[in-house]
């Protein structure tokens, strides 16, 4: 068995996400798909589009999808009918796109096929435990441009991060990016079960609120968290936790460090790791003063895999590049187009 395939033997809900547009998600797909042939019936879906022959952005020649009979599809109507694959609709969902709605569709010949899933989040929860139900082992998410929602413990229990030349021209560049965003989503969660408690209490009724040292906690109503910089600042006193739903972004933290040094010490507590919209001098800087992130339920991010080859027509010493790179971080890292 593969080194990746034994990697998700024991989860059954995996995504796919992308550093940036052709880094290789597409390959990395085909390549569980031609190893997981005849071990694992797989259900495939993604966020936004992708299986199509043409980058849409771009417009470079991509990689497309192939699966296997037997397998599982969930995308749209008109992606269903861009898709050379003999099929039989199973169900439908109920859910809509700029392209029709979603069907699952089971595939009764191997072929190419075009992706367009859901774009919501309790969208493609609901479409992944659909195909498991109608008989999958394992339900695949493949990403789209710099999504990684998908990676959220509410959808899958498993994230592969692909990362590439396609970054920069700059591998340097290309390996501190990566490294960054494998440490922002590997942000440690919270594991007092009281703080928890109170914070999961916060989220069902608001989007942001506070815990203090008695442990009394505050909510505060607002339309969205993104620009609540003020009201943290002003109820930061006593605090020892900031819960915060939705995005937590550069401006959020920057807004905040500006606006008191008593976020020392106190921790700003975010659903996931998929919230964190930081960059990384923003990161430090929150760190150095004293302050501290968390999440309530960590992404489960298993390993990396990298392109050394841009559609720009340059390309990374391969060696080099795959080196440097598991140096820089603590999960595996493999190149699939070298052979794992």
């Amino acid at each position: 068995m593969s080194k990746i395939l034994e990697l998700l033997k024991d989860y059954r809900t995996i995504s796919i996400i992308g550093m940036a547009k052709n880094v290789g998600k597409t390959t990395v797909l085909n390549y569980i798909l031609s190893k997981a042939r005849g071990k694992y019936t797989l259900g495939l879906t993604s966020i936004g589009r992708d299986g199509e022959e043409y980058d849409q952005v771009a417009f470079f020649p991509k990689p497309r999808i192939y699966i296997a009979k037997g397998s599982y599809i969930a995308t749209a109507k008109e992606a269903l009918l861009n898709s050379d694959i003999t099929k039989e609709i199973v169900a439908t969902t109920g859910f809509d796109t700029p392209m029709g709605e979603i069907v699952i569709a089971k595939a009764l010949s191997d072929g190419y096929v075009d992706l367009a899933g859901p774009s919501i989040n309790s969208e493609m929860a609901k479409v992944c435990n659909l195909l498991l139900k109608l008989g999958c082992d394992k339900a695949i998410i493949d990403g789209a441009l710099s999504r990684k929602t998908q990676a959220s413990p509410s959808v899958s229990e498993a994230t592969i991060l692909a990362t590439g030349a396609a970054l920069s021209y700059d591998m340097e560049e290309t390996i501190r990016k990566t490294a960054f965003t494998v440490k922002l989503l590997s942000i440690e969660a919270e594991k007092d079960k009281e703080i928890l408690k109170l914070a999961q209490n916060i989220l069902d009724n608001s989007r942001l609120g506070f815990i203090y040292k008695d442990k009394r906690y505050k909510t505060i109503e607002l339309p969205t968290a993104i620009d609540s910089s003020k009201e943290i600042v002003v109820n930061l006193e006593g605090a020892t936790h900031v819960i915060i739903k939705g995005v937590v972004s550069d401006k959020l933290i920057e807004d905040v460090m500006r606006g008191t040094d008593k976020y020392k010490g106190v921790v700003f507590l975010a659903e996931d790791s998929t919230k964190l919209f930081l960059q990384e001098e923003t990161f430090l800087k929150f760190q150095k003063g004293g302050g501290i992130l968390k999440v309530l339920k960590p992404v489960n991010l298993v390993c990396v895999t990298i392109n050394p080859v841009s559609s720009l027509n340059y390309q990374y010493d391969k060696k080099e590049f795959l080196e440097r790179l598991k140096k820089e971080i603590s999960i595996p890292v493999f190149d699939v187009m070298g052979g794992d």
